[in-house]
C-alpha cells in the first residue's frame, strides 16, 4: 500500500467521489481508502458509488447509521419510513431488481470501527469508558454526544483530550452544522462529514499529511429534486 485516505459520508454522490479521487491523485491499486460509512443512499448514484467502493482492493468500510437502515431493508424487504425520508428512497430506486451481492456484502461486512496505530475510525461516536470490543453498535453508528463535547471544549480553546487515542476520525455529524464546509479538528477528533448529504462538499484526507481534497457539493452537480435535501 502507498497512502491511506479517509473519506466522510458519501451519500450516493458518485460525481463528487470521482472528483475527490482525481484531485487527490488516488491510486486505487496502491492506496487505501477508509470510508466512514453512509455511502448507500442520498443522491441518485448509489449503485455507482457502491460499485466503485466494492471494487477497491484496499478498502476499509465502517458501518454507518444509514447502512444499518439499508441492511434492515435488505434483510426484511421493508424499508423504514424514517430512512426513506432521509435518503433511503435513492437506494431503493437504485436497485429495482435487488442489490447485487458485492454491494450487499460491502454492507454486511462493514466494520463497527477500525483501529490502527492508535488512530480510531468510527462513524458516529463511542463511550470512552467502555472497551471498544464491548461498545454497543448503535452507539458507534449513531452517537453525537462525544463529538459535541469535543466541539464545546474546542470552542473554549481548551486543549483537553477526551480519549486515549492519538486521532479519532468520525463521520455522521456534518461540519456545516458548525459553519464549516471543511473537516474540523477538535482535540484528537477529526470531523470528516462536511455535509455532502445536504448542501456541503465531499471531503477526503490523506491521514499521513492531513492534506484535504474535496469534491464539489453534490447539490451543485445533481438536478434539483434528486437528493436527500429535497425529500
Amino acid at each position: 500500500m502507498n497512502r491511506t485516505f479517509v473519506i466522510g459520508d458519501i451519500h450516493g454522490a458518485f460525481l463528487s467521489l470521482q472528483q475527490c479521487f482525481e484531485r487527490a491523485g488516488f491510486d486505487a491499486s496502491a492506496d487505501r481508502l477508509i470510508c466512514l460509512g453512509d455511502a448507500c443512499d442520498g443522491w441518485p448514484d448509489v449503485a455507482e458509488v457502491m460499485e466503485t467502493l466494492s471494487s477497491l482492493p484496499h478498502l476499509v468500510y465502517i458501518l454507518g447509521n444509514h447502512d444499518q437502515w439499508a441492511l434492515e431493508w435488505l434483510r426484511t424487504g421493508n424499508p423504514s419510513q424514517a430512512w426513506l425520508m432521509q435518503g433511503g428512497t435513492a437506494c431503493v430506486k437504485a436497485y429495482p431488481g435487488g442489490m447485487p451481492e458485492p454491494h450487499r456484502q460491502l454492507l454486511e461486512n462493514a466494520l463497527p470501527f477500525f483501529l490502527e496505530n492508535n488512530r480510531l475510525f468510527v462513524h458516529g461516536g463511542f463511550d470512552p469508558g467502555t472497551p471498544l470490543e464491548e461498545q454497543d453498535t448503535d452507539i458507534l453508528a449513531w452517537d453525537r454526544e462525544l463529538i459535541q463535547q469535543a466541539m464545546e471544549l474546542a470552542g473554549q480553546n481548551e486543549d483537553t483530550r477526551l480519549t486515549g487515542f492519538s486521532e479519532v476520525y468520525v463521520g455522521h455529524t456534518p461540519t456545516i452544522r458548525y459553519g464549516s464546509d471543511r473537516p474540523i479538528k477538535a482535540g484528537e477528533f477529526w470531523l470528516m462529514d462536511t455535509g455532502a448529504g445536504w448542501t456541503g462538499p465531499l471531503s477526503m484526507m490523506d491521514i499521513g499529511t492531513h492534506e484535504i481534497f474535496q469534491g464539489d457539493p453534490p447539490a451543485n452537480l445533481y438536478p434539483p429534486s434528486s437528493g436527500r435535501l429535497f425529500i
